[in-house]
This record gives structure tokens, C-alpha cells and sequence, in this order.
């Protein structure tokens, strides 16, 4: 019997559900700080091996929501909403596909070097998936309601930002770059990092919905 199994046979049905969602906001916290490092590194060798870890722990990421959704049609008790566990499973194994969408693009366009809204696209993505995983930290016994209504205004604020640099940056590209095809290649990679903050916000909402819920 594996670790897995035997901390699953001590946890209580309901709770194990905790313990999957603080993987999965973990390895996003993981995966968005290997997305930090690719978008600042120079070295090809380096940026291939980066590339690599994005795509194992986005393996890693489906695992932990295949589980969750395995608990959710096999356990007939919950800790809250069904729909809302479903929801908040999707919306971070999103974040995570869309860091992977990303890291898959500039390794196929060959983007060698990052633009700064790339940079600042990425430092916000790393920032507001360490707001998720304090969230769903203080999730389990709501202990902590104030920690996590913070951490819900973080990202939303983020997210706000995120928009500012996105749209700042296709109008630098539209108005300066006069190659076609690499208006197109920055314009999807920047598109995904835009959307992965979006999903951290579809986090945010699920939280929050659970949380007025269950106050």
C-alpha cells in the first residue's frame, strides 16, 4: 500500500478533499514560479529544461484533479457544494493548462527572448497563485475568513492589472512591430498569460461563492 493510500485510509471521506485541493494550489504555486524563471532565461539549454518541468507538473496538476472528480463520484459526502468542488478542480487544473499553453508557445514560435509585459504578465500570475494557495489553505475549518477575503482582493486587483499590461502590450505591437508573424506569435503568448490571470480570478469567485455560503 503507497503513502497515498494509506494517508487517504486515516483521512475523514470529506476531508480529503482539502488535502487534494492544497496539492493542486501547491503545484500551481510550483509551476507558476518555473514559469518566472522560462520568461528570464537566456540560455537555450536552460530554457529547454524549464520547458520540460512545466509539462511534468501540468502531469502532475491533471492527476490531482482526476482524483478530486474520482472522490466527487464516489463520495456521497462533501464538505460543501458538489458543483462548487467540480468548479473550483476546473478552474485551477485552467491555470495550470494555460502556464502549460503558454511555455508550449514560446518553445514552438522559438521565442527566444521575453518582452517586459511577459515578465510583469508572469510575475502577476506567481503572485496570485501563492493568494490561491493561502486561500485554499484556510479553506478547511474557515478559521480564517479575513485571511482568505484578502487574499480573494489580491487577486482580483491582479487580475485588474493584468488587463492594464496586456492591453498596453498589443497596442506596443500593433503600432511598432511591423513583422506580421511575430505580432501573431507574441500576440497568442501574451493572450495566454492574460487568460491564466483571468482563471486565477474564476478561483477567486468560486472561493468566494463557497465561502458566503457557508458563513
Amino acid at each position: 500500500m503507497n503513502f497515498n493510500k494509506i494517508l487517504a485510509f486515516f483521512i475523514p471521506r470529506d476531508r480529503i478533499f482539502f488535502t487534494l485541493f492544497s496539492k493542486s494550489s501547491e503545484n500551481l504555486v510550483e509551476i507558476a514560479k518555473v514559469l518566472t524563471e522560462l520568461v528570464n532565461a537566456t540560455v537555450p539549454e536552460k530554457r529547454a529544461e524549464l520547458n520540460k518541468m512545466i509539462a511534468d507538473l501540468e502531469h502532475v496538476g491533471d492527476d490531482i484533479t482526476h482524483n478530486i472528480f474520482t472522490e466527487l463520484s464516489t463520495n456521497f459526502i462533501t464538505p460543501f457544494d458538489r458543483e462548487d468542488i467540480h468548479y473550483l478542480a476546473s478552474s485551477l487544473d485552467d491555470i495550470v493548462d494555460f502556464i502549460h499553453g503558454t511555455s508550449k508557445r514560446m518553445d514552438l514560435y522559438k521565442i527566444e527572448e521575453s518582452t517586459i509585459a511577459m515578465k510583469k504578465l508572469a510575475e502577476i500570475i506567481e503572485k496570485s497563485a501563492k493568494e490561491i494557495h493561502v486561500a485554499v489553505s484556510n479553506m478547511e475549518n474557515m478559521n480564517n475568513p479575513i485571511r482568505i477575503r484578502e487574499a480573494i482582493v489580491r487577486i482580483n486587483s491582479l487580475e485588474n492589472h493584468a488587463d492594464d499590461i496586456f492591453d498596453g502590450a498589443i497596442a506596443d505591437l500593433l503600432n511598432n512591430e511591423t513583422n506580421a508573424v511575430k505580432v501573431i506569435k507574441m500576440k497568442e503568448v501574451l493572450a495566454n498569460m492574460e487568460t491564466a490571470t483571468d482563471k486565477c480570478e474564476d478561483v477567486a469567485n468560486v472561493i468566494e461563492s463557497i465561502l458566503v455560503k457557508n458563513s
